[in-house]
């Protein structure tokens, strides 16, 4: 689906010798390799492929003056979630997320629930998965009588596009090293 959405947006899909940017959305147990190949041939980086640490490539990247941009969600709806979560948070501290997945999804919880987590003081985190959801996650947040829910749906895949294009919009101007987080590319 992503292939189609960049050739439209006028990107051209090509070999990495070629390549001005790569994109990768594979699997955690390729992404490294796929990444520092990239890296080695002064090729920046956009990548979405959750489940692994993408802090192992930036020091690589650092020394080749390449950038390399991950982001564990490329929705700009789930990057405000988080962001509205996080302002919430300063006032109903107490939180918990569920997220819920498609059960082809390898990792659990989500890179997105994670990072969710992180700026909510390392909230409890309940991952679902079965078939017929796509991405879905709701943070919970508890106060004396009362629950505020805030809630991202990705109901297709399609929702990550506007996010891919973004970064590879910004990548040009992006430091050598790792940048992480879509939300570091939002004004």
């Amino acid at each position: 689906m992503l292939g189609p959405a960049l050739e439209r947006a006028g990107h051209e899909l090509t070999s990495l010798r070629e390549a001005e940017a790569m994109v990768d959305f594979t699997a955690p147990d390729a992404v490294e390799a796929s990444v520092r190949e990239a890296i080695g041939q002064g090729v920046p980086s956009v990548v979405g492929t959750t489940g692994w640490d993408p802090a192992s490539v930036d020091e690589a990247a650092r020394e080749q003056g390449v950038a390399v941009f991950y982001a564990p969600n490329f929705a700009l709806g789930a990057v405000l979630m988080m962001r509205f979560a996080a302002e919430a948070f300063r006032y109903l501290p107490r939180a918990e997320i569920v997220e819920l997945h498609s059960d082809r999804k390898k990792d659990a919880p989500s890179g997105t629930a994670k990072a969710t987590a992180e700026l909510l003081g390392d909230a409890p985190v309940h991952s679902v998965r079965l078939p017929g959801l796509v991405a879905h996650q709701e943070v919970l947040l508890g106060g004396d009588g009362q629950l505020l829910t805030i809630r991202h749906d990705a109901l297709s895949r399609e929702a990550y596009v506007p996010g891919v294009l973004l970064a590879l919009e910004r990548l040009p101007t992006l430091p050598p090293g790792l940048t992480a987080g879509l939300e570091a590319l939002l004004d």
